[in-house]
């Protein structure tokens, strides 16, 4: 009986043993793709703010109006001016709708069709 009993220990701690291993391998395998995912992270990240100066730089307002005037005979782009914008008592608001259930003449009780139908 000893003996049935000391081969079942010995075979348990053989195989948490084996899953020991195992578990520390593939931990040593997540924190090298986690450091793989940094590095890849902190280079898109400065390829991030580097894009984002060269698009500052390239939106300047003096480059731009250089490039307008340059190119006016083809874009024909001009300066907004203020006679261009409408004033607030210009603009067309939607008048607001009466009452949609005062104009049907037979209104339909949808919550009350919306129970009937559940049950």
């Amino acid at each position: 009986m000893r003996s049935i009993l000391y081969v079942t220990s010995a075979l348990m701690v053989m195989g948490l043993a084996f899953w020991a291993y195992h578990q520390n391998y593939s931990t040593q395998a997540a924190f090298k793709e986690v450091d793989k995912l940094q590095t890849r992270i902190s280079l898109q990240r400065e390829e991030l703010s580097m894009l984002k100066a060269e698009w500052a730089y390239l939106n300047r307002p003096e480059r731009l109006r250089e490039l307008a005037d340059l190119n006016f005979e083809r874009l024909q782009l001009l300066p907004f001016l203020p006679e261009q914008f409408a004033r607030i008592d210009e603009v067309d608001f939607p008048l607001p709708e009466e009452d949609v259930l005062a104009e049907l003449s037979d209104p339909i009780d949808v919550v009350g069709d919306l129970r009937d139908a559940h049950r």
